[in-house]
């Protein structure tokens, strides 16, 4: 049998009385990408906060490929696990170079402690080559667009090989124009044969790509469907997903979602 990337059984999470994720069955194999999708509340930050070890599960296993949660060190099974989110945005030196930053990911520190070695800095160049911003290498980070960031953070993910990328809402406080180039390029990391497989979190349908193949649905800390995006992506769905009379609209490979009976507005 081919090992799955993750693979999660009958997770749950309690903090005191309030339960957060309920027994949660997930499993992510090879050539997927998915999109995780769920209102606020729903649980996304949490399972997050579980997949890259900041948040013990009260019960089930975690396992990426085929190590345990909680068997394994979980500092080493960290690593192989990229995160692209706000928080980390945030944390970024202003001064520090668009090359520097990518390079930072090797340890998954924040700023630099020591001059990065010849080979880091050739790989770095390279992953800005691979993420299409080989221009902006010096670039220092406080002049750089959202977009631009984002694209960097995804380099500096990279640069520790992960087998699996976690791309937290990337497209909160792009512009439009700057939200549909920055899904372009999503488009074509996933569908690189070198591309790591893809967890992509959103709240916008429009957002899922093509290149993303199945979804995962969220509803108050259940597991309200997963599967192939073409299943999955339903008027029905949404609408019990939501508690709300919705219409999936699909505009060739992209999806949008609208209230029935209220013409054109756009969830």
């Amino acid at each position: 049998m081919v090992t799955p990337i993750l693979k999660l059984s009958d997770v749950s999470i309690h903090r005191g009385r309030t339960v957060i994720l309920r027994h949660i069955h997930w499993q992510v194999e090879r050539r997927q990408h998915w999109a995780i999708l769920g209102a606020n509340g729903s649980g996304k930050t949490s399972l997050l906060s579980a997949l890259t070890g900041y948040l013990t599960p009260s019960a089930g296993t975690i396992q990426l490929f085929n190590e345990t949660y909680g068997e394994t060190d979980w500092r080493e099974l960290r690593k192989r696990v990229g995160l692209v989110s706000a928080s980390i945005r945030q944390l970024i030196h202003e001064d520090d170079t668009a090359l520097e930053v990518v390079v930072s990911g090797k340890d998954a520190t924040i700023g630099f402690w020591h001059e990065p070695k010849p080979q880091e800095k050739r790989k770095g160049r390279a992953l800005l080559r691979q993420i299409e911003c080989e221009e902006i290498a010096d670039r220092p980070w406080s002049v750089l667009s959202q977009g631009e960031r984002q694209r960097v953070l995804i380099g500096r993910a990279l640069m520790a090989n992960p087998a699996l990328l976690i791309l937290d809402e990337p497209c909160a406080g792009l512009d439009p124009l700057a939200r549909e180039r920055f899904l372009s390029f999503v488009q074509r990391l996933a569908s690189s044969p070198k591309s790591p497989t893809l967890v992509f979190v959103t709240h916008h349908v429009e957002e899922i790509m093509p290149a993303l193949s199945h979804v995962l649905m969220l509803k108050q800390g259940r597991v309200f469907c997963a599967g192939r995006k073409r299943d999955v992506m339903t008027s029905a769905n949404f609408t019990d997903l939501f508690n709300e009379r919705i219409r999936v609209v699909r505009h060739g490979p992209r999806y949008e979602l609208q209230l029935s009976q209220r013409s054109r507005k756009v969830i």
